[in-house]
């Protein structure tokens, strides 16, 4: 389960350089699924033919790297939900729902990821593109319970939703479901397997699924542009692509960069660390204020910054003072989307970057920033080499209970729009909890439309309480205020604590003054305590513990 990444993505994250990417010929091997299990990946390949796009049969296709690794995993852990990717929306309008089931069947339709399932040959995985598929939109009417219990209902269900596994074999990997809460008001939930999908893809999802209603419920055809290529051309394409000197180039450059055995970040846990990671999780949010990103974003204007750099960095610099290490690894997904021809398709892009920092205690925050924007843009350059790739080509030493080359995440995101409108209708996104965490924490920082910007924290809920995940965001946001007042302090030296939780540890938690009586000596008192308490711990030192009597007895000795 380790290294695969659940998270939103925008534009900002691809790289300066563009390569184009030429329409690949669509080759696969044309057969029913009854000859599946039959097939062997010798007589796949001597018998690969090209498959025209009005075949009748069903077609098979090598799969990406990154859907390779994600196909190992579950059959590592199958039927988990882990991989879901939910998007729940509330319609407010009069919501036509035959007509936005005829939307859900025409991007089922354009996209033949939609159609996939997963199967293998000779014991490697393949996608199996079926010719066409219908999806159905189940409703639910909730309008028979009380007006207050609609929602309540709804979001239960939602979530149900989202936590409901897979199965990569027999499919579907997209679905959806609608829920009535009125004659104007309705939840959507949308689920796709990461396998198929990625968080660009919501993006994508969204606004075919706007553009398709809009023109449909005016009795107007489809506005969408065919699709230049499918995704199964891009994996086919990755892997003619990836080898030779375009892979041997990247190689070394990561390996250069991360050395054989990238150091495990050990942040200081409420519980111990498992044996075996779980994926357990939950997520808590903070707000950057306005006026702290008006200044964020002024200090990546005068030091030639990105605002993604300059987050990061300070991201890196809590998990300094965090964990005492002085090598942080962070890993940040990267949209991989520099082709044109794939900006548009729903599919699984998404690569994983691993953005080392190295600090010391006298390095100053403008430091840092210069080595983060340096390690950022090489990054970039080397965005192609998939995390897959990478895992392999470092080895590092096997421990269940990480995740390999890095335990904590970074994203940056323009928000997704959170409302979205039509003639006769209001789309607004909603959160749906999972209930899981890909990495022991992952932060996640996206702008709102005010100018300030929502800091979720998703997190290991074996490894850390809410409380704790909690207190790093408001520790994160003292971090931010410290470094804009003054860029060239010392990372060691930067504010952690806001003055409440400082007032608290200097202050309060040090108020330990208690009335004693006046007109006795510190031994009668004493005394006093071993006759109450006699068998309470009085003093520790190493392995030895006295009690109270104890004390008293060998101090009368």
């Amino acid at each position: 389960m380790a290294g695969m990444v659940l998270f939103v993505l925008t534009r900002r994250s691809t790289a300066v350089c563009k390569h184009r990417l030429t329409k690949s010929k669509r080759f696969g091997k044309s057969f029913h699924k009854s000859s599946e299990a039959s097939m062997t990946l010798e007589n796949f390949v001597e018998e690969t033919q090209l498959i025209e796009e009005d075949g009748e049969d069903v077609f098979v296709f090598p799969v990406s790297f990154a859907q390779q690794r994600l196909w190992f995993l579950d059959q590592f852990e199958p039927n988990s939900p882990y991989y879901n990717i939910p998007i729940a929306v509330r319609l407010h309008g009069r919501l036509q729902p035959a007509i936005l089931e005829n939307v859900l069947n025409e991007i089922v339709q354009r996209h033949e990821i939609l159609r996939t399932t997963f199967g293998t040959v000779d014991g490697e995985p393949v996608q199996i593109i079926a010719p066409d598929g219908y999806m159905p939109l189940p409703l639910l009417d909730l309008r028979h319970l009380p007006p207050e219990e609609r929602e309540q209902e709804a979001l239960r269900l939602a979530n149900e939703e989202a936590k409901r596994p897979f199965n990569l074999t027999t499919g579907p990997l997209f679905r959806a479901h609608l829920y009535q809460l009125s004659d104007d008001e309705f939840v959507a939930i949308f689920v796709m397997h990461h396998i198929i999908s990625d968080g660009w893809s919501i993006g994508v999802l969204m606004q075919e699924i706007t553009a398709l209603y809009d023109a449909f419920a005016a009795g107007r055809p489809s506005p969408l542009p065919d699709l230049p290529i499918q995704y199964a051309d891009f994996a086919h394409w990755q892997r003619e692509w990836l080898q030779g000197e375009a892979l041997e180039g990247q190689l070394v450059y990561w390996q250069e960069k991360l050395g054989s055995q990238p150091p495990i970040l050990e942040l200081p846990t409420d519980r111990p660390r498992p044996a075996v990671q779980t994926s357990r999780g939950a997520t808590t949010s903070h707000t950057l204020p306005p006026e702290l990103m008006t200044a964020v974003n002024k200090l990546c204007r005068e030091t030639g910054v990105t605002q993604f750099m300059a987050l990061l960095a300070a991201f890196q610099v809590l998990l300094y003072r965090y964990s005492s290490q002085t090598t942080i690894n962070v890993g940040s997904p990267i949209a991989n989307r520099t082709r044109g021809e794939i900006e548009g398709l729903i599919g699984f892009f998404i690569n994983t970057l691993v953005l080392r920092a190295d600090l010391d205690e006298q390095m100053s925050f403008r430091e840092l920033l210069a080595q983060v924007k340096e390690t950022t843009l090489e990054a970039y350059a080397h965005q192609d080499l998939p995390f897959e790739m990478l895992v392999e080509a470092i080895q590092p030493e096997r421990d269940m209970s990480h995740s390999p080359l890095f335990q904590v995440m970074f994203i940056l995101q323009n928000a997704p729009a959170r409302a979205q409108e039509l003639p006769d209708l209001r789309l607004e996104m909603i959160d749906v909890e999972t209930g899981t965490a890909t990495f022991d924490i992952t932060l996640s920082l996206a702008e709102w439309g005010d100018g300030g910007m929502d800091a979720s924290m998703e997190f290991n809920t074996d490894l850390f309480d809410r409380a704790t995940i909690e207190r790093m965001l408001t520790h994160y946001e003292t971090l931010l205020r410290g470094i804009i007042a003054n860029p060239d302090t010392a990372v060691s030296h930067l504010p952690l604590l806001p003055e409440e939780e400082e007032r608290q540890i200097l202050v309060e938690w040090n108020d330990t003054a208690r009335p004693y009586p006046l007109d006795q000596c510190v031994h009668q008192l004493f005394e006093a305590q071993a006759k109450r308490t006699p068998q309470a711990t009085a003093v520790v030192w190493q392995d030895e513990q006295l009690t109270y009597a104890q004390l008293n007895q060998r101090a009368n000795q």
